[in-house]
């Protein structure tokens, strides 16, 4: 009887194994063990080499587990049997015993404490994994050929690749758990949707362009540099719609001061793209042309606005500012529940503030404004969306510059350090 028991018992510990190892293997973080493994430690190597071959490594441990489990059973029904002397009654008992046992210690147990460390259980377990996937690779070799017949009759879906939703599903989790932080967290989200946004989404439009026209004097483009603080102008012929190439400061300013050569000698080609195109592809498109400026293009073929590579570098790490720049915040606080706002600001960024959805086809929110309003915005136009009220304060080239915005019940977020 002795002897049975502990059988028994060195089999529930096998199944333990065997159920904390498919655990820890399906659980562990890959990325960390090859980390891990990459520090030279020979356990992290070896189990990252078991993981890369998973189908053989599941195989392996069910068929141990099913052997264990079912000579454990066998051999407890034989000693109930022998010790109530009564054949149906010992395999009831048995069967109830076993069941209890292997449930608690051989599964529930192992598997709860391998998920809560895989990458050390697996380290753990891999060396006498190792060798029993050798020892059974005969029947791994069975099981995997009856796998290909199987998925020829259950193929499996052809879209398992991770979706972008997941993604920032993940990157949600870890910033949660503290696995990374908040600007860690924005980086990777800005990451991931950088490939969605178009150009449209983050150009400056036609109306708040710099240019100089073909013909311009050396005082006209002088005082054009020093007003704006740019580095790089448009050059026209007749109209904005037609942009002939892009001036450089560096080119305009020699060493000997202002340049002698004609406008037309100074000037590099512009880069022209359509407003619907990828920003990542644009970002190809400047890095090929050595570009810093894209033209865009409306759908007849004027002058929408124009891309810079700070725009798009912005859309992955936020507001880059320079010396030069005027930080004038987008958002201000004039009151308890009154805000100043800058209408050149993007709608989303507006509803997100405000805690607002505005279903709308603009994206700025001088577009938006119009819009509900219905007409050309003048100074003193009022409107209620939600619980806002929203003022037109200041007008220019007939969109709306500056509102002031009443809140009038709902309690609105901390505003953003950047635009306080």
């Amino acid at each position: 009887m002795t002897t049975y028991v502990f059988i028994i018992t060195v089999l529930i510990v096998f199944s333990a194994y065997f159920s904390a190892t498919e655990t820890a293997f399906s659980s562990m973080n890959k990325t960390r063990m090859k980390a891990i493994a990459e520090e030279g430690n020979k356990k992290a190597v070896l189990a990252c080499a078991l993981a890369d071959q998973y189908d053989k490594l599941l195989s392996t441990i069910l068929i141990g587990n099913n052997i264990v489990n079912i000579l454990a059973s066998s051999l407890a029904t034989v000693l109930f049997i022998n010790l109530l002397e009564n054949p149906d009654l010992g395999a009831t008992v048995s069967t109830v015993v076993i069941t209890l046992v292997v449930l608690i210690f051989g599964e529930i147990t192992p598997k709860s404490v391998a998920k809560d460390m895989p990458e050390r259980f697996a380290m753990f377990s891999a060396p006498f994994l190792n060798v029993l996937m050798t020892i059974l690779t005969p029947l791994t070799f069975v099981f995997s050929v009856w796998k290909k017949l199987v998925s020829k009759f259950f193929k499996p879906s052809s879209d398992a690749h991770i979706s972008q939703g997941e993604l920032l599903m993940m990157v949600n989790e870890a910033h949660n758990e503290g696995g990374i932080d908040k600007d860690e967290s924005d980086l990777l989200r800005n990451a991931i949707e950088f490939t969605e946004r178009d150009a449209e989404d983050i150009l400056t439009h036609r109306m708040e362009l710099e240019a100089l026209p073909a013909d311009a004097t050396r005082e006209q483009i002088a005082a054009a540099f020093s007003e704006s603080k740019f580095s790089r102008l448009l050059v026209y012929e007749g109209s904005i719609d037609n942009i002939v190439g892009v001036l450089h400061l560096k080119d305009f300013y020699t060493g000997s001061g202002v340049t002698d050569k004609p406008l037309s000698e100074i000037i590099t080609p512009a880069v022209f793209v359509l407003k619907n195109e990828k920003i990542s592809a644009l970002l190809r498109t400047l890095q090929k042309a050595k570009s810093h400026i894209a033209v865009v293009l409306d759908e007849y073929g004027g002058t929408y606005g124009i891309v810079t590579m700070e725009d798009i570098l912005e859309e992955l790490v936020g507001d880059i500012w320079d010396e030069h720049d005027e930080v004038t915040p987008s958002i201000k606080r004039t009151g308890e529940h009154t805000y100043r706002v800058n209408c050149s600001m993007d709608l989303d960024e507006f509803c997100a503030f405000f805690h607002i959805k505005a279903e709308s086809e603009m994206n700025s929110l001088c577009g938006w404004i119009a819009d509900e309003l219905g007409k050309i915005p003048e100074p003193g136009d009022a409107f209620a969306f939600g619980e806002l009220g929203i003022s037109v304060v200041s007008c220019e080239s007939h969109r709306a510059e500056l509102i002031d915005v009443t809140q009038q019940t709902a309690q609105l977020a901390e505003p953003d350090k950047r635009k306080e």
